[in-house]
């Protein structure tokens, strides 16, 4: 079964959810405040706020993640599950406080999306925006005074091969805005620039260490291409994608090729729960890929690092797991 199943959708949905780019939905209200309204562009649309939006929805955790490192928690109204990986440090009673309105890391259906009264939402991709899937569309939120907004530019399944880390960046600030609080998004960007550069600085001049990302599968396996945020994030880290010829963030790729990978290292794709479904553990996808790939160096060592799924999604915890990988592939860097 594939995970990722927020991209995997991304990856099959045609973008019916967008707007046209001339539709510039408001915030609810009107009321006049210093520095607003405000126009940011998301999925080749045009959102303006009257005021900062008091009453946020969000999708898949990252995005709430995404709000509360910008110290914005007091604004979510409602959130979905999570029950995948730890949570990042200081987060968990946050989330506990949030009403949940979905049992799923997906939006609730259309109804009960509709019935919020949201004057924000944030998500990471279309999956949860699907009229066939019973869930309310881009066009019909806006309609409603919730204005929608994806995280990473994932609005299509060209733009999910295009992202960089700077649109990680490029998010931070635009919430900002809508927010009322570009100095604390401004502030939060130069903390994650920082960590950036001391990884740079750190991994400079180390031959790459050669990484194969996957997530299980005997075959085909599962993996993670050229293209996208996680070979984005193993090349910033001082790693090299044995699989960067091939075009496609997470795809499918056959046992002959996998095998003949020679990866020095393995992430995995960690995860415990799909749509309440347990899933493999990260021990035994790694198993797989170690036998499919049994003559590598990853497989002699055992060297494999579970990598939380939320990580490899747009948000505030992408740059952060930069560190964490860049850690295990060169612990030496690391040592001082």
């Amino acid at each position: 079964m594939r995970k990722l199943f927020v991209l995997v959708a991304a990856l099959t949905l045609t973008a019916c959810g967008q707007a046209p780019a001339t539709q510039e939905p408001a915030a609810t209200a009107a009321a006049s405040q210093a520095g607003f309204p405000v126009t940011v562009e998301n999925c080749g649309r045009k959102l303006t706020f009257d005021q900062p939006p008091s009453k946020v929805v969000t999708g898949y955790h990252p995005s709430l993640e995404t709000l509360l490192a910008l110290g914005l928690g007091d604004r979510i109204a409602g959130r979905t599950y999570f029950g995948e990986s730890a949570f990042l440090p200081g987060q968990k009673e946050q989330y506990d406080r949030i009403p949940q309105i979905s049992e799923t890391i997906m939006l609730p259906q259309k109804e009960v999306m509709l019935a919020q009264g949201a004057d924000f939402v944030l998500d990471n991709a279309m999956a949860s925006f699907d009229a066939a899937g019973g869930y309310a569309t881009v066009e019909e939120l806006d309609t409603a005074g919730s204005p929608v907004y994806i995280l990473g530019g994932w609005c299509s399944p060209e733009e999910v091969l295009q992202f960089t880390i700077d649109d990680t960046f490029t998010d931070l600030r635009n919430l900002g805005k809508i927010f009322g609080v570009p100095d604390q998004a401004e502030k939060l960007v130069g903390e994650l620039q920082g960590r950036l550069a001391d990884v740079k600085k750190r991994v400079a001049g180390r031959t790459p260490v050669k990484v194969l990302a996957t997530d299980g599968g005997k075959g085909p396996v599962n993996a993670y291409g050229g293209s996208g945020i996680t070979n984005q994030m193993i090349t910033a880290a001082g790693g090299e994608n044995v699989l960067k010829d091939v075009k496609g963030d997470y795809t499918e790729v056959s046992v002959e090729k996998v095998s003949a990978s020679q990866p020095e290292a393995v992430l995995v794709s960690d995860y415990a729960t799909l749509r309440g479904e347990d899933m493999p553990s990260s021990p035994a996808k790694a198993e797989e890929a170690f036998a499919i790939a049994r003559n590598s160096p990853a497989a002699r060592d055992k060297r494999y690092l579970a990598l939380p799924v939320a990580a490899q999604h747009p948000g505030y915890r992408n740059i952060l797991a930069v560190t964490d990988i860049a850690r295990f592939l060169h612990p030496d860097a690391f040592a001082q």
